[in-house]
């Protein structure tokens, strides 16, 4: 049995989980987001936490807010990437980086070991 409190999530974890639901088309182009405080109380934070999760998607492009009726997943124009392409590009770029900053720190630490093996580069503190 595990002891340890379930983490929350914070705002970008949220803003993420709901990108991946639109790149999957749980929530369609004019589909409506959980209400703010319902949503909160069912993860467990702050109204704000989720407010600045819609913030974050608003700011991406995905989602739109309107006033006094709540927050919904954009409807595109014609010719215009629709929020499930949005999400998905997103969610693969989020991939890459994690990628690339992986391999960058392999690099890093093979640079270490060499350093380790033939010294440090002229020039440079500790030669």
């Amino acid at each position: 049995m595990d002891s340890q409190p379930k983490r929350k999530p914070n705002a970008r974890e949220i803003a993420a989980r709901i990108r991946d639901e639109i790149a999957a088309e749980t929530f369609g182009p004019g589909d409506r987001l959980p209400g703010g405080r319902a949503y909160a109380k069912k993860l467990g934070v702050s109204l704000m936490t989720v407010q600045n999760a819609y913030a974050q998607l608003r700011d991406e492009g995905l989602v739109e807010g309107v006033s006094g009726s709540g927050t919904y997943v954009r409807d595109t124009a014609p010719g215009e990437q629709t929020p499930r392409e949005a999400a998905q590009r997103l969610a693969d770029l989020q991939a890459e980086v994690a990628r690339v900053s992986t391999e960058l720190a392999g690099l890093v630490e093979r640079v270490k070991q060499i350093e380790a093996v033939v010294g440090p580069p002229e020039g440079k503190p500790g030669a």
